[in-house]
């Protein structure tokens, strides 16, 4: 039985073959950066803004893409990517620099879909209709970094947007009929089981199209990084995070895919838990403990449907 609508999966059964996403940098900041929303970032963010490990700063788009894409046929014989912009907001901008940031990536012929990340407060209609004029050639996704959504925890990791906000993009982005990604943290500070759990409820009362679930860890240079140094914050053990995944994924509805289970920041930027930095590991227990439970993902929807019938 599949324990869940991984993302690896879900590629390779539409192209035939694995498809590989490729994190790009395309010279963005963020509202909460620039003194728009506020200043310094999410608290658990750094100067990288997510930036891939491999990217340099600065180096323009097509040398990203020639890179990455060459290693990954060289070392991997890969045959397909996906352009993923990655760091920071990646719809920050005017329209007309959107749209030359995204057809930049177009002439690569290995493309086959470009991912949108961003944040909820950053979006409107022009730049979905734009976002959405790329669908019938591309597959396209819009990625938001949401984390939670509970206003008080929003509000202590400086997030500089509502949980309202979300609920308006995801509105406003269902007109255009593109598949959404949500990021939601868990361990963030003040949160119980029962407010993450509500997280996940939610993102399947709405019907977002996937999900990215991550852990708290500490990045070198984040405002975390000096609160964790004076014990001002507590970090997951692995067993209690691979719980608290299990639990997440079974609220969780069966088409919903699974786009990434764990996460860390890259050696060179990571400083807590070290346990992070194995995410294979991490995964495989995820694994194991969904078997262990005779669980799978959408199995308390299931659960309940049966009691009820």
């Amino acid at each position: 039985m599949k324990l869940y609508n991984d993302y690896n999966s879900y590629l390779k059964e539409k192209y035939g073959c694995k498809v590989y996403k490729i994190g790009l940098d395309a010279g963005f900041t963020c509202p909460n950066r620039d003194g728009q929303k506020g200043s310094g970032g999410c608290i658990y963010c750094n100067a990288g803004g997510s930036r891939a490990p491999y990217v340099n700063q600065g180096d323009p788009l097509k040398k990203q893409l020639e890179y990455r894409i060459g290693y990954l046929k060289e070392k991997r014989r890969a045959k397909k990517f996906i352009a993923y912009f990655q760091a920071f907001t990646n719809t920050y901008a005017p329209l007309e620099r959107l749209k030359n940031t995204y057809d930049e990536v177009l002439p690569f012929k290995d493309i086959v879909g470009i991912s949108i990340g961003t944040r909820p407060d950053a979006i409107d209609r022009d730049k979905l209709r734009l976002i959405a004029s790329y669908k019938n050639r591309y597959e396209v996704w819009v990625e938001y970094g949401l984390q939670s959504i509970h206003d008080k925890t929003l509000r202590y990791i400086n997030r500089g947007h509502d949980f309202n906000a979300f609920l308006n993009a995801v509105h406003i982005t269902k007109e255009f009929a593109l598949p959404m990604c949500a990021h939601v943290i868990l361990g963030l500070p003040g949160e119980t089981r029962d407010d993450m759990m509500a997280t996940a409820k939610k993102m399947a009362e709405l019907k977002i199209n996937g999900i990215k679930i991550h852990l708290l860890h500490i990045l070198k240079g984040s405002k975390l990084e000096p609160l964790y140094a004076k014990g001002q914050v507590q970090l997951l053990g692995e067993d209690e995070y691979v719980e608290l995944a299990c639990d997440f994924l079974e609220y969780l509805p069966p088409d919903m895919v699974i786009q990434r289970l764990t996460g860390e920041g890259g050696e060179d930027d990571h400083i807590a838990p070290t346990w992070a930095l194995d995410k294979i590991g991490t995964i495989n227990k995820i694994r194991e403990t969904l078997t262990r439970r005779g669980s799978y993902q959408s199995f308390r929807i299931a659960s309940t449907k049966e009691s009820i019938s």
